[in-house]
């Protein structure tokens, strides 16, 4: 037959209760008619065996228990989501106890229980040092004991004391090294079954793996943040000291600029240290790279530099990994800077279709197409290599490998630098909106500016260059 066996269970079942109520129903006529007796009685004991039988048929048994295991699976899985916490080793250990014939489940680490759950789970709250040999030796071999007895287990509890008998460790594997052990404890030695045995082992192997996930997801942050480190550290050394020349250079033929630069450079720097979350808003991202051009442009004039910025004004909640246009700008005034005449950086973001198109151009002295082929190598000549490869890299982390960045270039017409973010333009919101979130970061931005005490600082450090 083509009908699922848990649709055949439940017309098996439909039938007999059915039957069963006609037979009651017969039972109770003054005259009972036979013919229906007789047919009710026959369809009911049919349909009980036919239920019967489809129950302990093996392939429903196994489906059945199969998912159930996938159930579990999946809620351990949602457990461990921050990793194997001691909040999620406990939820494991109660998910599993009931699914198994322990008597008790229990996760360790190296060191410490952080999870367990069954018989003196009061004695082993989460926190409490590992108590039994054998946990140890599984954690320093690497192996899987099936221990048969007390003694093997290496309890504390006298074994004429303790309803362990028997228990199954299993260590926790992530890469080459053991994190900790899955242990499964016992009645008796009986219990432990092949069973017993697969289902150990095979949740051992999904706990690993969830470790192991979560452990790769947590260096990739990591390895983001230390990316983001060094373009920080990339930013800082000669802009501090050529910015802090320049302000000098101010206290004395203009003490009101010198001021007002210095608390820009309070909130600037302050920014920078600030901004090592994975995102955030491409209208703070484009306040700082104003910010920064700014002391540029205290240091060049602006007869010599020039940046004309124009972003949709629904464009500008995006969300964006922090130092993506700020080290582009920087380059330009590094590295495209003519001999004479005025550079002049322009940073557009423009909506193209569902993606947002975001393209910083000067018109500087341009590159060679060999140097522009090899842009993103650490390593280029240029000294460009570090900033841009790292803006390319988290392009393609944060929006997905369809997030492009193109540069083109001409010796003696300028760079253009396009980066496009696809998906982006979906998430736009009413210019209203951007204008207010604007105005709340212009009043942090200016609470920020006046920090005295960084203010103070930075104003130490223009005397000692002043001074020098």
């Amino acid at each position: 037959m083509g009908i699922p066996k848990f649709n055949q269970e439940m017309l098996a079942v439909t039938i007999a209760a059915i039957a069963a109520v006609t037979l009651v129903w017969a039972f109770l006529m003054p005259e009972a008619p036979v013919p229906i007796l007789g047919a009710a009685g026959v369809v009911f004991t049919v349909s009980v065996v036919v239920v019967i039988r489809l129950m302990m048929d093996p392939d429903s048994v196994r489906a059945l228990q199969s998912d159930a295991m996938l159930q579990l699976a999946s809620s351990m899985i949602d457990s461990m989501g921050e990793g194997l916490t001691e909040k999620a080793s406990q939820e494991v250990c109660e998910l599993l106890l009931p699914n198994t014939s322990a008597v008790a489940v229990a996760i360790t680490d190296r060191e410490f229980v952080l999870g367990y759950a069954g018989y003196q789970e009061a004695n082993n709250p989460s926190g409490s040092r590992i108590r039994t040999t054998a946990t140890h030796q599984a954690i320093k071999d690497g192996e899987t004991l099936v221990l048969l007895s007390p003694e093997a287990i290496g309890l504390p509890v006298p074994a004429d004391e303790c309803r362990i008998k028997a228990a199954i460790v299993e260590p926790l594997w992530v890469g080459d090294r053991v994190e900790g052990t899955l242990k499964f404890y016992y009645r008796n030695a009986n219990k432990i079954t092949e069973t017993q045995r697969s289902i150990a082992h095979g949740f051992a192997q999904l706990l690993s793996t969830q470790m192991a996930a979560v452990e790769m997801e947590t260096q990739r942050k990591l390895a983001t943040a230390m990316e983001l480190k060094m373009l920080q550290t990339q930013i800082n050394p000669h802009f501090l000291f050529n910015t802090i020349n320049t302000i000098a250079s101010f206290i004395r033929t203009d003490p009101m600029k010198a001021r007002t630069l210095l608390r820009e450079f309070a909130v600037f720097y302050r920014r920078t240290l600030e901004d090592s979350t994975e995102r955030i808003s491409l209208a703070r991202e484009l306040d700082q790279v104003q910010r920064y051009f700014n002391f540029e442009l205290a240091r060049f004039g602006d007869e010599r530099l020039g940046l004309e910025v124009n972003a949709s004004p629904g464009l500008q909640i995006m969300m964006v990994p922090p130092f993506l246009v700020q080290p582009l700008v920087e380059n330009a005034i590094k590295h495209a800077m003519p001999s004479e005449g005025k550079l002049v950086i322009t940073v557009e973001a423009v909506a193209d279709g569902d993606d947002v198109v975001i393209v910083v151009g000067d018109n500087g002295v341009g590159m060679s197409e060999e140097t522009c082929a090899n842009i993103t190598q650490v390593e280029s000549s240029t000294g460009l290599g570090i900033a841009v490869k790292n803006v390319h890299d988290r392009m393609i982390g944060f929006f997905g490998p369809d997030a492009q960045m193109v540069y083109t270039s001409e010796l003696g017409v300028g760079t253009q630098v396009t980066l496009r973010c696809p998906g982006c333009a979906k998430v736009t919101v009413p210019v209203e909106e951007v204008s207010s979130a604007s105005a709340a970061e212009d009043e942090v931005a200016q609470a920020a500016a006046r920090n005295e005490a960084t203010v103070a600082q930075l104003a130490e450090l223009v005397a000692q260059v002043d001074g020098e």
